[in-house]
């Protein structure tokens, strides 16, 4: 018997994609930990969220949920709002400004937004992702707006 549906199918999800994942990676080549090839992190992440699912389905099963579920539809579109506006602002704006707006739109999700605390922390996730993924590992990603240069 079921007793906290929340938890056994949230369980059950990282299951699946645990699944599809060992799936996909199967023909890639592991290597080894001093040498990783192309499957051995796929490989891992599959492993855990097979074995972290079949821990969260089990305890779906055991415990009861003392938890009201309340749907909030708000933190949902802002967050998706703020993907497709990544997805859309980099290749015009660069990386530190899509990363700046997208972050500000998936901060303004919750009720406690303020503007002060969510512009230094947006250009410091802009800044951050540039040095790490532009200058650290060389992802040929604009970093600033077509109109400053790249």
């Amino acid at each position: 018997m079921i007793r906290n549906p929340r938890d056994f199918y949230a369980g059950l999800l990282f299951v699946a994609f645990g699944v599809v994942a060992l799936v996909i990676v199967q023909s890639y080549a592991i290597g080894t930990a001093a040498r990783m090839g192309p499957g051995y992190f796929p490989r891992l992440l599959g492993i855990l969220l097979v074995g972290g699912g079949i821990i969260q389905a089990l305890i779906g099963l055991r415990s009861k949920s003392e938890i009201a579920v309340e749907w909030h539809w708000r933190p949902l579109l802002m967050l998706l709002i703020g993907v497709a506006l990544f997805i859309v602002m980099t290749p015009w704006l660069g990386l530190i400004v899509a990363t700046l707006v997208t972050s500000l739109v998936a901060m303004a999700a919750s009720r406690d937004f303020r503007w002060q605390e969510a512009l230094p922390v947006g250009a410091i996730l802009g800044g951050a992702a540039a040095a790490v993924f532009v200058y650290g590992l060389g992802i040929p990603l604009p970093v600033w707006p077509w109109f400053m240069g790249r």
